[in-house]
C-alpha cells in the first residue's frame, strides 16, 4: 500500500519504553509511524529496528522550533496527520541521579519539600509541551477524516481517587509528577471541549504501572501491556468514542 494511503501517527517519545512500543504496534497494524525523538539518532536507531516505513522525526517537546519544524516535515510529506499520540512524558529529574529508590524520592518530593525547579521541568514535557505540540499540529488533524488525538495521562492524576486518603494512590500525589498529570487532565479536558464539535476524537490513556525508565524500572507491568490500550484507541475508527480516560481494557477511570 503507498504512504499516501496509509494512516499517519505521530508518536512523541518514541525512541523508547511505551512510545516505542505503542510505534511498533502501529506499526504493524499498518499504519506509516513518525517516531518523534529528542535525539534524532536514537529516533533513527528505533525507526531502524522496527522498521514497515517508520521514520524518525526530530521533536522536542520542549522546544517550540523543534515542534514547529516537525509540524513543517510532516506538512511538507504527508499534507495532514491522522493520529497524534502525546506520549513524552518525565516523572522527575533526581531520582535516577542521586540513586535514589522510588519510595525514597516519593517522600523527597511531598509539597513541603518538592523541588520548584524540579517541578517546572517536569511540567514543561508533560503538560505544556503536550499544549504545544496539540496547537502545532491540529491544522495537519484537521486535514485528515479521521483524526484521534490520544494523551498518555496516569491513573496517579485522578483526583477522585486521591481525595480518599485510603486510597493506593493518595501516597504517590506529589507535586511534581502526580499533578502533572492532572494538570494534563484538565489540558485535554479544554481539547476534548474544543473539538467536541468536530470529526476530531480526542481521549487519555492511563498505561498503569510499566517496567520503564520513567518508574526506574521498578514497574510490574511489561512494555507490551503498558502499550496496549493506547494502540487500542488510537485504532479506534470514526465511529469510536471520544472524550474518555480509560486503562486497560477499556475500563473506565475517574477524573
Amino acid at each position: 500500500m503507498e504512504t499516501k494511503d496509509k494512516r499517519i501517527a505521530l508518536v512523541s517519545g518514541a525512541n523508547q519504553g511505551i512510545g516505542y512500543q505503542v510505534a511498533k504496534d502501529l506499526a504493524n497494524s499498518g499504519m506509516t509511524v513518525l517516531l518523534g525523538s529528542r535525539d534524532l539518532k536514537r529516533g533513527e536507531k528505533a525507526a531502524k529496528e522496527i522498521g514497515l516505513g517508520s521514520i524518525a522525526v526530530q521533536l522536542d517537546v520542549t522546544d517550540r522550533k523543534s515542534i514547529t519544524d516537525a509540524a513543517e516535515y510532516i506538512k511538507t510529506e504527508f499534507g495532514r496527520l491522522d493520529v497524534l499520540i502525546n506520549n513524552a512524558g518525565i516523572s522527575n529529574t533526581r531520582m535516577q541521579r542521586l540513586g535514589l529508590s522510588m519510595v525514597e524520592y516519593m517522600d523527597s518530593a511531598k509539597a513541603s519539600m518538592a523541588s520548584i525547579d524540579e517541578m517546572r521541568m517536569v511540567w514543561d514535557t508533560n503538560v505544556f509541551g503536550v499544549l504545544a505540540v496539540y496547537q502545532a499540529m491540529l491544522p495537519l488533524l484537521k486535514n485528515s477524516k479521521d483524526a484521534r488525538i490520544v494523551n498518555v495521562s496516569s491513573t496517579l492524576g485522578s483526583l477522585t481517587l486521591n481525595e480518599d486518603p485510603n486510597s493506593g494512590y493518595s501516597s504517590f500525589y506529589n507535586p511534581v509528577y502526580a499533578v502533572s498529570k492532572t494538570a494534563l487532565n484538565g489540558i485535554t479536558l479544554s481539547m476534548m471541549l474544543e473539538l467536541k464539535d468536530t470529526p476530531i476524537k480526542v481521549n487519555l490513556v492511563s498505561p498503569g504501572f510499566t517496567k520503564t525508565a520513567m518508574t526506574n524500572f521498578e514497574g510490574y507491568e511489561s512494555l507490551e501491556d503498558g502499550a496496549r490500550e493506547v494502540v487500542r484507541v488510537a485504532l479506534l475508527g470514526p465511529d469510536g468514542p471520544t472524550g474518555t480516560f480509560t486503562t486497560w481494557d477499556n475500563v473506565h477511570v475517574p477524573w
